[in-house]
C-alpha cells in the first residue's frame, strides 16, 4: 500500500500519540490494541511500528511526557514564603495544570500498574519529584506551628489525591466557575492541614 499524503513523523508520529492517549484513557491501556491504534490515526498496523517500538515503550512515552511537563511548569512556580501561601498556590497551580489534560492524569495514575519495572521506577521517580514539593511546604508549615500534621508524607499523598480527583467530577459547563472550584479546594487543603 503507499504511504498516505503527509504521514511522515512530524504528523503521524503526534498523531498516534494522540489517539494512543485518547483510547487507553477511554478503554485502558490492556484492552487497546495497537490494531485499534491504527484504525484511529488511519494507517495500516504495521505502520505504527515506524513510529512507535512497541506498546510499553508507547504507554511510558505517554506518561513521561505528562510528567516532564507537569515537573516544568511546577518548576515556575513560586512556593518560597510562608507555608500557607505556598500551599494555596501550590493548588492553584495544581488544579490549573491537571484540569485540561484529562486523559494524560487518568493515563498517569491509572495504567502505572501496566509498565514494566524499569519503567515504573523512572515515572516513580518523577512523581515522587513533583510530590516532593509538596511536602516540603508541608514540613515548612508544621516547623513553623502553621499546621498539624500527623505525617506529612501520607498527608502529601491525601492531598494530591483529592487535587487530582477533580479531574473526574468537575463540568466547565456545570454551575460552579474553575475560580471557585479552586478558592473552595484551597479552603479544603488548608483546613487539611491547619493549626
Amino acid at each position: 500500500m503507499a504511504r498516505k499524503q503527509g504521514s511522515h513523523s512530524e504528523i503521524t508520529g503526534p498523531k498516534v500519540r494522540a489517539a494512543a492517549l485518547r483510547l487507553i484513557a477511554r478503554y485502558g491501556c490492556a484492552a487497546v490494541s495497537m490494531r485499534q491504534i491504527a484504525a484511529e490515526v488511519g494507517v495500516q498496523a504495521g505502520a505504527l511500528y515506524n513510529y512507535i517500538n512497541d506498546k510499553q515503550s508507547l504507554l511510558f512515552d505517554l506518561m513521561e511526557s505528562h510528567m516532564k511537563e507537569l515537573l516544568e511548569a511546577a518548576a515556575q512556580v513560586d512556593l518560597s514564603g510562608d507555608a500557607p501561601a505556598a500551599l494555596e498556590r501550590f493548588t492553584r497551580f495544581h488544579i490549573q495544570f491537571h484540569l485540561p489534560r484529562r486523559d494524560q492524569v487518568f493515563v498517569s495514575y491509572m495504567e502505572l500498574r501496566n509498565l514494566n519495572e524499569e519503567n515504573f521506577a523512572k515515572i516513580e521517580a518523577m512523581r515522587r519529584s513533583y510530590e516532593d514539593q509538596l511536602e516540603t511546604i508541608l514540613k515548612t508549615g508544621v516547623a513553623n506551628g502553621d499546621f498539624v500534621v500527623t505525617d506529612t508524607r501520607v498527608t502529601t499523598l491525601g492531598l494530591i489525591a483529592l487535587l487530582t480527583g477533580i479531574t473526574n467530577w468537575y463540568d466547565p459547563q456545570g454551575r460552579l466557575d474553575i475560580d471557585t472550584v479552586q478558592a473552595i479546594y484551597v479552603e479544603l487543603v488548608s483546613k487539611a492541614v491547619a493549626a
